[in-house]
């Protein structure tokens, strides 16, 4: 059975909402994914690293970048100790400035790399990414930048769509993931789910956390 991965997602005003959330979760989450918006490719602003900056070093997190200068903003975050950082390809621009931005963010200590796709963007733009990036992350909301957008059902035959031709890309999805969805996105080749409000609105973190898990892996037995 493929390994399921349910990833809280933290969409952060201050470096101590980062600290605060992950404490609360710690006993049950190994990671976290720190939401990132700039005012621009998002219509939010959350925190960023300023120098000096340091995530908690006990925990790990991944940045998953929807801004426009992907590059800049995943390096303060390499440099703050986030082991990955995501950046949106509809932002990265090319191939050629995705490559650069990779190897700025692994220099700075990031040890992986995932390119974010958004619900409009079609499946063979993402092709010219898959050999630079660890996996890819497909957004099942129709807008971003908050917590609590509805889930977008079609993007359920997306995913599906596209592990059809790529049985060994690992799958991400972000957006409006619940027990509700969780596990016709596993069955149609997710792997790792980012979680906002399914976790952080139910009165026992813990156990949405877990059914969520159960119910994934459930669904790929």
């Amino acid at each position: 059975m493929k390994s399921i991965n349910i990833i809280p997602t933290i969409v952060p005003d201050s470096l101590t909402a980062v600290e605060e959330v992950s404490e609360k979760y710690a006993h049950f989450a190994p990671y976290f994914q720190i939401d990132v918006a700039d005012g621009k490719f998002a219509p939010n602003t959350t925190w960023m690293p300023s120098e000096g900056d340091r995530l908690p070093g006990e925990f790990s997190y991944e940045a998953h970048l929807m801004v426009s200068d992907p590059h800049s903003v995943g390096l303060s975050f390499a440099k703050a100790g986030a082991h990955t950082i995501i950046g949106h390809i509809e932002a990265l621009g090319s191939i050629e400035n995705a490559a650069r931005a990779i190897e700025t963010w692994k220099a700075a200590g990031a040890r992986s790399a995932g390119a974010a796709v958004l619900l409009q963007t079609p499946l063979e733009d993402v092709e010219p990414y898959l050999s630079l990036v660890d996996f890819v992350l497909f957004l099942t909301i129709a807008r971003i930048g908050v917590q609590g957008i509805p889930f977008e059902e079609s993007s359920i035959a997306r995913v599906a769509e596209f592990r059809k031709g790529h049985a060994d890309t690992v799958i991400a999805v972000d957006g409006g993931v619940s027990e509700a969805n969780i596990a016709g996105l596993a069955c149609a080749g997710a792997t790792r789910f980012g979680v906002g409000s399914a976790i952080a609105k139910n009165q026992n973190p813990e156990v949405a956390y877990n059914s969520l898990k159960i119910a994934a892996e459930s669904a790929i037995q």
